[in-house]
């Protein structure tokens, strides 16, 4: 009071203390009405930045995407050219054991199917004897391109074999004038037993004298140039015989002349046909060899298949479907990681900004109930 009445303004102590009383509630009302409005300005303001760092940070991933894209598509070609290099290997097992299976079920079918015999031979008589005879042996020596060989005829038990026999001789004179002849064949065993004898008589197939000539005139050309010949061939079935447990082992052919006479015929060839017939059962059987070959390799095919699958799977399949997950898993492990970041960082923000508003608001609440307990005690002083 000194102080004003020195400057000389002096104001009594109850108005001074009224106008400050207004001043601080005109202060206060307007803090109270523009707070609001500074705090969403705080709060927008903080969101703008956040809202800036965020797409800064979506930026940098963003800018980083092409380097992912390009490690992907490496990691892509990678597996691409794995999974080519197992298919390959495994397509190279499958041909392979198709192929092994293939030979094991036709070597099992050929083992099981018997295949009929037959055998052509050429026989030589030996004309030095009253009675010519040839010999026909299962086991021994063959003539063939003017060299030896060994032979070995086996005919099977079950099957039944015919043996034939087919003399070329000349149409000449001699033997049109010798009629008939006989032929004998005897079936020896291996113990020199005779199993089984045929005899039958053979001759020359009868032709007149203008039948030869017409034929010589009108065949004239060929017999000249040799294409055709004045022969005959005469095919005499000498042996039929079902094989069992006494094994044959040669058939004998003796030539005799007729009653009365002691000529024999002249031949040019003769030559042996020999072929078996297999029971009904493995004729069927023989027939359908190849649906057999189709069907064995494919059981043993499915077999083969089986026994790789069960006992050597790891041979089989080198990558395995959990493998590639794994390989997928770490490649994407660090994608998975910095999109999580992201996610953290975005989260984060939210939170902040949250929090953020509500601080300010209780900022708000405590300096309203603040005032309004000071406006309570500047009443109560004036009261």
């Amino acid at each position: 009071m000194e102080e004003h009445q020195e400057e000389g303004f002096l104001l009594p102590t109850p108005l001074a203390k009224l106008l400050s009383f207004q001043t601080d509630l005109v202060y206060n009302g307007l803090v109270s009405v523009f707070s609001p409005f500074f705090s969403l300005f705080a709060v927008a303001s903080q969101s703008y930045h956040r809202a800036e760092e965020t797409t800064d940070s979506v930026e940098s991933a963003v800018q980083r995407v092409p380097s992912r894209i390009t490690h992907g598509g490496t990691l892509l070609l990678k597996k691409l050219g794995l999974c080519f290099l197992s298919v390959a290997y495994v397509c190279m097992i499958l041909i392979f054991f198709l192929f092994l299976a293939t030979m094991v079920g036709v070597g099992l079918v050929r083992f099981w199917v018997e295949e009929p015999v037959s055998v052509k031979e050429i026989l030589h008589f030996d004309y030095t004897e009253p009675h010519p005879t040839a010999l026909f042996s299962f086991n021994g020596f063959t003539s063939f391109k003017g060299h030896l060989r060994k032979k070995q005829i086996s005919v099977p038990v079950g099957h039944t074999f015919f043996a034939s026999l087919v003399l070329v001789m000349p149409e000449s004179d001699f033997n049109r004038e010798l009629g008939v002849f006989q032929l004998t064949a005897e079936l020896v065993s291996v113990n020199g037993h005779v199993l089984a004898k045929s005899s039958q008589p053979c001759m020359l197939r009868f032709r007149s004298s203008p039948i030869r000539l017409a034929r010589t005139f009108l065949m004239g050309v060929p017999l000249v140039m040799g294409i055709s010949g004045e022969t005959q061939n005469i095919n005499v079935e000498i042996v039929r015989h079902k094989e069992d447990h006494r094994r044959s082992n040669a058939i004998r052919v003796t030539l005799h002349p007729r009653a009365g006479t002691s000529n024999l015929p002249e031949l040019y060839e003769a030559e042996i046909l020999m072929r078996s017939n297999l029971p009904w059962t493995k004729e069927l059987v023989r027939n359908w060899k190849w649906t057999f070959y189709v069907w064995v390799s494919l059981y043993v095919y499915i077999g083969l298949l089986m026994s790789l699958v069960c006992c050597y799977r790891p041979v089989l399949f080198l990558v395995t479907p959990q493998q590639c997950s794994n390989e997928a898993a770490s490649g994407e492990a660090g994608d998975g990681n910095e999109v999580c970041e992201l996610l953290r960082e975005w989260r984060r923000s939210r939170g902040s900004s949250a929090s953020g508003i509500s601080v300010s608001t209780r900022e708000d609440a405590t300096s309203v109930s603040v005032e309004d307990d000071v406006e309570d005690s500047e009443s109560v002083c004036l009261g």
